[in-house]
């Protein structure tokens, strides 16, 4: 008898940009403690009996997602729509220097998406992560970014009794398990428990 489908969602860990709360251009790598991140994740997921591993194609979460998949022997599939939203020529600014709040609703920054188009991109990868899911046979994982987890939970998923969806922002290289039955049910929210620091980092 197979098991139920369950899903691995992750933050991709720090990079510099994202410690020092600039918005990150798609190529920014993780920092010397977010590659540790990776690996620390890695290391608690290695006995999950993943299946499958779904990123992002920003670079951060991709080398995220890579000692995932060599751990759990899974292989790493790219999907573009699992990427932040984009943030256009904002990216590469510090926060502090942008006289604006760049999550506010409503807002679209010059060059980038829309909250409406960022949540109807998120909800098409979010069709393929739960078609992914429950064709897999065993866990899947999902490696992305924040308001992409906070995008997927507020609108996919309920959350079990106690939890409370706070804040838009994640943690960096936390884990979120949404776990389906009848319906998709979030059982462990933004979860640090396998890193030695638990500071926040930038919500992009």
């Amino acid at each position: 008898m197979s098991s139920a489908p369950l899903i691995y969602l992750i933050r991709h860990g720090e990079t510099e940009l994202n410690a020092a709360r600039i918005l990150q251009p798609p190529a920014t790598p993780l920092s010397a403690r977010g590659a540790l991140q990776a690996e620390r994740l890695a290391r608690r997921l290695a006995g999950a009996g993943l299946v499958r591993v779904l990123v992002s194609d920003l670079r951060r979460a991709e080398l995220t997602a890579e000692p995932l998949a060599r751990a759990a022997g899974a292989p790493l599939e790219r999907d573009p729509e699992l990427a932040e939203r984009n943030f256009g020529e904002l990216r590469g600014r510090p926060y502090a220097e942008l006289g604006l709040d760049p999550f506010a609703p409503g807002y679209t920054p010059p060059g980038g998406e829309s909250w409406e188009v960022f949540h109807a991109r998120v909800e098409r990868a979010w069709r393929r992560v739960d078609a992914a899911a429950r064709a897999a046979g065993g866990p899947i994982a999902v490696v992305t970014h924040g308001l992409v987890c906070h995008s997927v939970v507020s609108r996919h998923a309920k959350l079990a009794p106690g939890l409370v969806l706070e804040r838009p922002g994640w943690r960096n290289g936390s884990v979120t398990v949404l776990e389906e039955a009848g319906h998709w049910r979030v059982t462990l929210l933004d979860c640090v428990a396998h890193l030695d620091e638990t500071r926040e980092g930038g919500a992009a």
